[in-house]
């Protein structure tokens, strides 16, 4: 973590284009003419930063096509699928992530939907990360468009203090990726992340644990990471509607109200979060679902797309060069009622055969007549791919004609093999997420 704000020497104003030092009252810099200043009294102290690429896979997505740069763009797919991203000119019309698609299309009939390309969000999600691990060995990320950054200490190597240095970082991932970031920079993770939201898209805010509280002040509860709805109303019901009657409450009287989850509710209201950034934290799980065009209630239907599934799945695991041992079923019903089932092996794998086989004898216990709008099939317990054990799979001959059958998408592509029982006619679904 961070030090806290010090008399550091450095500037507490510059340009955000040409990072030329300005005096702390400048509108503008006089150095290039920008408006896109940066100021802040502790600005020389401040190292720890939340970065997140601005609604990214639609921004991909425009960059790849500029004739839609204007247009309201939705990622997603399916009259009965999910909203996976909306632009801002799409968000100006109330679509927002994880709508359902009916109801963002009546919001915005006018948008362009596009179904999700998630390899080719990983490869500019990759080519972000590099460009963050080039600013500092402390980056954890926290999805595919997002992390955390730990630039203290860092100074005498960029020759600049850690604002500068990620000011020009957003400068040249604009550049030579073409998509946006916006920045946020504190004294910890918890006010990282607030900072980052302020000023989307391109925003580039700072935050002090000083500023920090009497902002949070009037936020509601919920406002603070981990706290959902029930939680929510559980506190109000105790009398903490707002983050102040959390600031004027004993930290004691809190956690015999709410054991550790008090303590930790009494530190962040009053910007205290001690969390380490940790590199290479990576995925805690991999999985893919996609939702049915209209409810599905047959075996042998569910059966070929749980198939197709657990490919997905395992060229993911295997792109990824890892292997999981728990593999976890989802079910959604009909009348939005969610099923999981999970069942751990012995070995860890990263064969489709193998996730397959086991989501299979899940999903056969779930089939009593209920109508399904969603599945989904995923691997967790993840480790290094070289831990995967063939010895484990259903025979060694299906280890080894799964991996020929990769050998052979590789080199002419993901239609050049078809497992039989993939190949029963296209089923109408939705998106994968």
């Amino acid at each position: 973590m961070s030090a806290a704000p010090q008399a550091v020497v450095g500037p507490r104003a510059f340009c955000r284009d040409c990072l030329a030092d300005l005096d702390f009252s400048a509108r503008r810099c006089g150095q290039c003419g920008s408006p896109r200043l940066v100021r802040h009294r502790t600005l020389a102290s401040l190292a720890l930063a939340h970065i997140d690429c601005d609604a990214f896979y639609a921004t991909v997505e425009k960059r790849d096509n500029p004739d839609i740069a204007d247009k309201p763009v939705i990622i997603g797919g399916g009259k009965r699928g999910v909203v996976s991203a909306a632009c801002y000119i799409s968000r100006t019309f109330g679509v927002r992530s994880a709508m359902p698609m009916f109801k963002a299309l009546a919001l915005c009939p006018q948008a362009v939907v596009i179904r999700p390309d998630m390899a080719k969000y990983v490869r500019v999600g990759r080519e972000v990360r590099q460009a963050m691990q080039a600013l500092t060995p402390l980056v954890e990320p926290l999805s595919i468009d997002e992390a955390f950054l730990d630039l203290a200490g860092t100074q005498r190597v960029h020759g600049m203090i850690p604002a500068k240095v990620l000011a020009r970082f957003a400068r040249e991932v604009e550049r030579d990726i073409g998509i946006t970031v916006s920045v946020g920079l504190s004294v910890n993770k918890f006010l990282a992340k607030i900072a980052s939201d302020l000023d989307k898209p391109r925003g580039f805010a700072l935050l002090d644990r000083d500023e920090a509280r009497e902002m949070l002040a009037e936020r509601p509860v919920g406002f603070i990471y981990g706290v959902g709805p029930a939680s929510q109303e559980k506190l109000i019901q105790r009398g903490y509607r707002l983050i102040a009657d959390l600031q004027r409450a004993d930290e004691h009287e809190l956690m015999k109200q709410f054991g550790g989850e008090g303590q930790r509710l009494w530190r962040l209201a009053r910007g205290i979060d001690d969390r380490l950034v940790v590199p290479d934290r990576g995925a805690k799980n991999i999985s893919a679902e996609t939702t049915f065009e209209t409810d599905i209630r047959d075996f042998a239907t569910l059966e070929r797309l749980l198939w197709k599934l657990s490919e997905k799945v395992s060229a993911r695991l295997k792109s990824s060069n890892l292997a999981g041992s728990t593999v976890t079923l989802k079910l959604k019903t009909a009348d939005f009622r969610q099923r999981t089932r999970s069942q751990s092996i012995q070995s860890p794998t990263q064969l489709a055969a193998k996730i397959f086989a086991i989501s299979r004898e899940m999903l056969a216990r779930e089939i009593d007549g209920t109508a399904f709008r969603l599945m989904g099939t995923g691997v967790s317990a993840l480790k290094p791919g070289s831990a995967a054990d063939d010895s484990d799979m259903l025979d060694r001959r299906s280890a080894h004609a799964e991996r020929a059958m990769d050998d052979l998408r590789k080199k002419f592509g993901s239609a050049a093999v078809i497992r039989g029982i993939a190949y029963e006619g296209p089923e109408k679904t939705g998106e994968d997420i």
